[in-house]
């Protein structure tokens, strides 16, 4: 119930928000005397912005298991795969979380948590972290993914998502529509400048979005290495996890799941696009607590 009275009250908000910007901008008399019912852009703008982000969401788990190829275990395969399950399954109940579905990919040191409920969610580890780390490193990365499913994490994001879907899409429908008419003097419903500015727009607003999405992603991830350290009782398997990691290649993971993995941002301009703060960064904010 949670969950859909705050997606409800995102919906609102975003709404009150673009008619105040528009109302303060002028553009709903100038939508208006050119014929454009700009409340009913709106409204498509925030369906088409969340609907898109909300159906990523539901099928994240799907999705995860087919394009990371992750095979879901139950422990009985054998010891490793018995301590992995029976791990997640402590600091899911520590946590205040059912129990997700634990999975395994090959490939390098990484894992990841998705899923669009709390209590059903999935945590995969790839095999290349359970053979780079030790047990407890392995067990504070797990902390940190059960922290993310904890959090609604996943949640969080996709309104996030869905609030920056909305203003692109609003927003440059708005500008094709002023360069349509004040560049290439359409008269009459809307022109290929529309399309164009339109297409060009939302490319760049796009771009623009992603850097606020990714903002969102790093603090978050600063929150679940904090939430690790506290469902261990101890934030130094969380420190040691993260160091050997700084010295291991981080696998890739698909781009829809990088958000909630384990990877780290590259460079200092790449990093407004990453959705995890640097090695060095997170382990200086683990120590000062």
């Amino acid at each position: 119930m949670k969950r859909v009275l705050l997606l409800v009250a995102t919906n609102v908000a975003v709404m009150i928000v673009l008619s105040i910007v528009v109302s303060i901008l002028g553009l709903d008399r100038w939508m208006t005397a050119e014929g454009i019912d700009y409340t009913t852009l709106l409204v498509m703008s925030a369906i088409f912005g969340f609907g898109g982000a909300f159906i990523s969401l539901l099928l994240s788990k799907t999705i995860a298991k087919w394009t990371a190829g992750v095979h879901i275990i139950t422990g009985a395969e054998g010891s490793t795969e018995y301590w992995l399950v029976d791990t997640v399954k402590r600091l899911a109940g520590k946590a205040g979380v059912g129990m997700p579905e634990v999975g395994i990919f090959e490939g390098a040191p990484n894992a990841f948590a998705t899923g669009a409920f709390k209590n059903s969610a999935l945590v995969a580890v790839s095999t290349g972290l359970l053979q780079g780390m030790n047990r407890d490193e392995v067990e504070a990365v797990i902390g940190h993914e059960v922290t993310h499913v904890a959090n609604g994490d996943m949640v969080t994001l996709t309104l996030i998502q869905g609030v920056v879907n909305t203003f692109v899409i609003f927003l440059s429908r708005i500008i094709g529509y002023i360069v349509d008419k004040a560049i290439f003097r359409t008269e009459r419903g809307v022109g290929p400048g529309f399309f164009i500015a339109s297409l060009v727009s939302q490319i760049l607003l796009g771009i623009l979005a992603s850097m606020i999405v990714a903002w969102f992603s790093r603090q978050r991830e600063f929150r679940a290495d904090a939430g690790s350290a506290q469902l261990l009782h101890d934030k130094r398997p969380m420190i040691n996890a993260l160091a050997r990691l700084g010295g291991l290649q981080s696998g890739e993971l698909p781009q829809a799941f990088e958000a909630h993995g384990i990877k780290q941002s590259q460079s200092r301009f790449l990093g407004l696009f990453a959705s995890h703060p640097p090695i060095e960064e997170r382990i200086a904010a683990l120590q000062a607590q």
